[in-house]
Parts: C-alpha cells; structure tokens; sequence
C-alpha cells in the first residue's frame, strides 16, 4: 500500500463538519468522492487530522489516504482542484511513511475565533459579530488560568466517548488585527469536542463583565458544562494549524 498526506482547507459554511454523516453533506464526504473518481477506485477511504463541527472551517487541516497504486500527486493535485467545489482547497499531496497518521500523529493544533464589534455583511460568514464591545483587557487577564494540563470537562460537549477529558493548553492570546477586529487564539496537544467555543462563550462572558478573570479557576475546578459559558457560533471559528 502507498500511503499519501494531504494538506487542505475548506470553508465548512455548508457542511455539517469534516466527518461522514447520514444524510448530510460533510467535507469528508466529498473529498472521498472526488479521489474516487480521479483514482478510479472505489475503496479510497480518507482519514482525518480531528472532527470539526458543523459550520466549522480549516484554514490548515491534514488527512491521509492509501492506495494500491502509486500516484503522481502533482497531477492528483492538479486534478482535484479543479475537481472540488470551490469551498474545499488542496495544497499539497505528498506520498508519507507507513506510521503517519493524521489524527494521531498530530503534536499540537491551533484553532483561532474571529470576532468583531462593527456590523459588516462581508464578514458575516467568518466572524462573529457582537453588537456590544467587550472589556478585551479583562479577558486577557483570564488567559493565564487556563494555560497548562488540566481536565476541561466544563468545556467538554456532554456524553462524549472520549476516555479522558484532560487537555495541555500551551498557548492562548486575543490579538486586535483591524479595527474593532479581534481573534482569540488557543493551542493544545488536544482538544475536546465543542470546547473552543465555550472557552470562546466564556470569555465573551467575562468581556461584559458578568463574571471576574479568576472565577475560571473555579469553572474549571467544577467539571461541570453547566458553570461555563455557552458556546459561540460555529462560523468565527478556525482549525488554523496542525503540527506533527
């Protein structure tokens, strides 16, 4: 077998998230359909760097295929981008080692959540807009207490089948790139399902000051989902990076 790695990103506007689902149109779904179709081989199945949610995007998400035949990934790649819709982009094909894999190889990943205070239809699709500035210095004071290994069950979608809600959170920052403009960034070895946007609803909470920086401590503290914030829209957010 010849296994290949696969660098791409994908507006996941009108998907329901990168994995397969029944009877509805997922980012996993139509890549499997295209190599199919170019390979001419029926059993292409493609294996992911992680799951997003529905509406979720991928500035930088990776996967890995395996085929019987070698293949000429400059002509693949060629070929799929013209392939694919225009929301799913392929950067780069490149045949990898037999014990790569794209989920669990992965060493560290990056999400990032846009957000802005100005009303704008053209960031609509990949920003969430508040009406209502936030205290953004009060929000980064609260950045510090989520930083190391610690169990994130309050920021854990509930009834999960992971064993394990702990996660090592290496880096978290609220960078101001336009005006009014924001995006909160967060990296870890891990991540559970739905918690970025609650750390995300979260902070949007203590930005209008309904709660001070350090009752994180206790949020976490809890492992309850209720004592957290509830999750931001899906659409400001970004798997923006995937290092292995």
């Amino acid at each position: 077998m010849h296994k290949y790695r696969v660098d791409l990103s994908y507006d996941g506007t009108d998907y329901c998230g990168f994995q397969r689902q029944l009877r509805q149109k997922s980012v996993q779904q139509t890549i499997e359909e295209a190599l199919r179709v170019m390979l001419q081989n029926p059993d292409i199945n493609v294996v992911g760097c992680g799951r997003t949610d529905t509406g979720v995007h991928a500035k930088h998400y990776v996967l890995h295929f395996e085929t019987l035949k070698q293949i000429d990934c400059e002509i693949i790649l060629y070929k799929a981008n013209r392939y694919l819709p225009n929301n799913i982009s392929f950067q780069q094909i490149e045949s990898t080692t037999d014990d790569f894999h794209a989920r669990y190889s992965a060493r560290k990943r990056t999400y990032r959540y846009y957000f802005h205070f100005e009303k704008n239809p053209f960031k609509d699709k990949f920003s969430l807009y508040l009406p209502n500035s936030l205290n953004i210095l009060k929000m980064k004071e609260s950045l510090k207490y989520f930083l190391g290994k610690q169990d994130f069950t309050s920021f854990s979608k509930l009834h999960t089948t992971v064993k394990s809600n702990v996660c090592n959170i290496t880096h978290l920052e609220i960078v101001e790139y336009g005006k009014n403009e924001y995006y909160f960034e967060i990296s870890a070895d891990r991540f559970l399902r739905n918690m970025v946007r609650a750390i995300t609803g979260t902070l949007v909470d203590i930005g209008m000051e309904k709660y001070e920086p350090e009752t994180i401590k206790e949020i976490i503290s809890k492992k309850d989902r209720r004592v957290a914030g509830k999750s931001v829209e899906a659409k400001g957010l970004f798997l923006w990076d995937v290092r292995y």
